[in-house]
């Protein structure tokens, strides 16, 4: 049976999750809230990196990269 892909209109969050699923470009890890890029959605990933990065040099910007785990710590008062 075909797997069902939810409307874009109806569920934008779900809709793309199906969609990366169905093209099996990730996959769910086991650590809750985080994915495994497969080689294809990775080479997706690489050329629009490329892209953006040629433009916000063209603008004079800079690109940065934030942690992707932030410890608890941080969120208490």
């Amino acid at each position: 049976m075909a797997e069902k892909i939810r409307k874009r209109s109806e569920d934008y969050s779900q809709w793309y999750l199906d969609i990366v699923h169905r093209a099996e470009l990730a996959e769910n890890s086991d650590v809750r809230g985080c994915m495994v890029i497969k080689p294809h959605g990775f080479a997706l990933w690489e050329r629009m990196q490329r892209a953006l990065d040629r433009m916000f040099k063209e603008t004079g910007h800079v690109n940065a990269y934030f942690p992707l785990f932030i410890p608890q710590i941080l969120f208490s008062p």
